[in-house]
């Protein structure tokens, strides 16, 4: 899956759940308003009535029982207008309910005003109860039936009204809490996703981060991991072609150079040996000329057939051709040896030679003419680049697995861009032509194949200073 297909979906999922809950709240709260409506436009208005009609009650028997004594027409047109405006409440009563149970109390309750307004209203101005067949308890009884009726109503109202309340008050608990829920999660979920999609990103762009540097350094071997098939892959499975390509056009090229050096070797060898005889007037005496002319011709051959000797010894290196005969080497008599064959070089420029002397029992285990050759060559570039006047200090420290040999000079220095790439082949800093750049990789190389490690410090204009740590050999 694509990068951006794994980003649009994350985004996607966690959108989806946002709009799910978006929804979800709308319809509760649809549900509550709905409650709420009913109960503004409907419970409320109905239990009104309820009262009304509870409070009407009294009220009518009161009149009638006026009108059963006193005959007087006013209190029965007092009652029949009570009565009717009972009459419409009923019926307005009827719209506003919302329950089975209370329909069917209300359609009691009208039921029994019904037959107490027959009983009541069948008496006419002048009738007495008696000759009427009616006593003066029935209308009584029916009036308190309807009574008892609407009581019963309006506690099943009440109660209609608690549930809705109840129910309103769910609704609003479960809302928030989905919301509270929904909202916290959608925000890990996002977190999350983004995490999983930043660290995998973070990851993979790290690997070929330190890849590039390995391609810069000249270390890069093993291929990038290739994770997935999205961009990044597809970059990663780039940079392992360019990679190989790398790695084979350099392998062509130290096949070129080992080719040619080869070739080199031996006219340069007939070269040298044959400057040689005319420098020591084999043929004949030479005018100063044609010596100085020789000089010159000995010289150039010493310092090209140095240079092919140079390039054939680092492709035995790197290709591991070249022996190694491990021994138990004394470090105290390696430093002298190479301070003994430098030291010509260092009074030829004026230096002093400096040395902490030998450490007892110092011993590590590899090729003591490689190891010679790392500690001359460290010995011979600090010469090099150190002015008249200077100082080259060796030192040993025996630590109780490493032995570690650091050379120290006060020269130019080396510019702080210029220090990780010291040890790379054919390199040199810019301004400095003397040598072949080959010097410090094959230190590098006969050091590492002694299982140790070097490592440059430096401070332009104060001097270098390069340390060896081999590790130590056992004790015999």
């Amino acid at each position: 899956m694509r990068l951006a297909s794994r980003i649009f979906l994350a985004i996607s999922v966690v959108i989806l759940v946002l709009v799910v809950v978006a929804g979800w709240s709308l319809l509760a709260m649809n549900q509550i308003v709905a409650l709420n409506r009913s109960l503004v436009t409907q419970t409320a208005p109905a239990l009104r009535l309820e009262a009304a009609l509870r409070e009407s009650m009294p009220a009518l028997v009161r009149l009638e029982t006026r009108y059963a004594i006193l005959h007087d027409a006013g209190y029965e047109s007092l009652w029949k207008a009570r009565a009717a405006r009972v009459s419409q409440d009923f019926d307005r009563l009827h719209g506003l309910l919302l329950t089975r149970q209370e329909t069917k109390l209300h359609l009691k309750a009208v039921a029994e005003f019904a037959t107490y307004h027959s009983l009541v209203g069948s008496l006419g101005a002048g009738v007495d109860r008696r000759s009427a067949g009616v006593s003066g308890l029935e209308p009584r009884l029916a009036a308190t039936r309807t009574e008892s009726a609407l009581d019963r109503l309006q506690d099943v109202t009440h109660a209609s009204l608690e549930h809705s309340e109840q129910r309103a008050r769910r609704l609003e608990r479960r809302t928030w809490h989905a919301v509270m829920i929904a909202l916290p999660a959608s925000l890990v979920l996002a977190l999350l996703g983004a995490g999983v999609i930043a660290i995998r990103m973070t990851r993979s762009l790290r690997r070929l981060s330190v890849a590039t540097t390995q391609v810069v350094e000249g270390s890069f071997v093993a291929p990038v991991g290739v994770e997935g098939r999205d961009e990044i892959g597809r970059l990663a499975q780039a940079f392992n072609r360019m990679g190989e390509r790398l790695r084979e056009a350099d392998r062509m090229k130290e096949e070129f150079f080992s080719h040619i050096s080869h070739e080199l070797r031996t006219p340069l060898t007939s070269v040298r040996e044959a400057a040689t005889l005319l420098r020591d007037e084999v043929p004949g005496v030479l005018a100063p000329k044609q010596a100085r002319l020789v000089e010159i011709i000995a010289a150039s051959t010493d310092r090209v057939l140095r240079l092919v000797n140079e390039i054939l010894e680092l492709s035995r290196l790197r290709a591991g051709l070249l022996a190694i005969d491990r021994r138990n080497v004394d470090v105290g008599n390696l430093v002298h040896r190479a301070l003994e064959q430098v030291r010509p070089q260092a009074e030829a420029r004026g230096l002093r030679m400096e040395s902490n002397g030998a450490i007892d029992g110092a011993r590590v285990l590899g090729d003591e003419e490689r190891l010679l050759q790392v500690l001359v060559n460290l010995l011979g570039n600090a010469i090099k680049f150190t002015p008249p006047g200077g100082a080259v200090r060796l030192g040993v420290t025996a630590g109780t697995d490493r032995v570690e040999v650091a050379v120290e000079d006060t020269g130019v220095g080396i510019p702080p861009e210029a220090l990780p790439r010291v040890f790379e082949r054919y390199w040199q800093a810019r301004g400095t032509r003397a040598g072949t750049g080959l010097g410090l990789a094959i230190v590098k190389s006969i050091v590492e194949m002694h299982g140790g490690r070097v490592q440059a410090h430096s401070s332009e204009g104060k001097g270098s200073r390069f340390v060896v740590q081999l590790p130590r050999a056992a004790a015999a």
